[in-house]
């Protein structure tokens, strides 16, 4: 069960970001295998430092957090869609739509990942905005402004082919 439960986590982030399409799940279960698997967060998903893995985490930095939500809520994103304060999703000012992000909170050690649908934030010395979906499970709520360790989500080069959709 399991097994099944992290296969579906990693096909669910790749299909919410475009990366890849229906077809190419199969694929991805074909290769999947007990030994790739890592612990994180106290789940197991695909070791990175495994050449059979499909996602590899690139090191971004640290950025400082604050999160939005409730008063653009249902309101367009920039890249427009309708912003939903309870779906992992986060605001940049250049990153490109899409993109995902592990973010790791650097005092409690809570990680999530999340897609980048809109521009900001606007605000002196904060670098990125979280939904408040995201800053729950961060816990990041009651201080509104963390540090967090940033790593980049992408399929590694010699994956299946797929689709990018941005």
């Amino acid at each position: 069960m399991r097994k099944i439960k992290n296969i579906f986590f990693i096909t669910l982030i790749l299909l919410t970001a475009g990366l890849i399409n229906i077809n190419n799940i199969t694929a991805l279960v074909d290769n999947f295998s007990e030994e790739t698997l890592i612990e994180f967060d106290n789940e197991k998903i695909f070791n990175v430092n495994d050449n059979t893995s499909p996602i590899e985490f690139i090191d971004k930095g640290q950025m400082t957090a604050s999160w939005y939500g409730p008063k653009f809520h249902g309101k367009v994103t920039a890249n427009g869609e309708i912003y939903n304060q309870m779906a992992l999703t986060a605001a940049h000012k250049s990153l490109p739509f899409g993109t995902m992000l592990r973010l790791t909170n650097e005092k409690n050690g809570k990680s999530v990942i999340v897609r980048i649908n809109d521009r900001g934030p606007y605000i002196k010395g904060r670098q990125i905005d979280l939904s408040k979906a995201a800053a729950i499970e961060l816990g990041a709520i009651e201080r509104g402004v963390v540090k967090v360790k940033v790593e980049k989500l992408v399929l590694q080069k010699n994956n299946t082919p797929y689709y990018a959709v941005n």
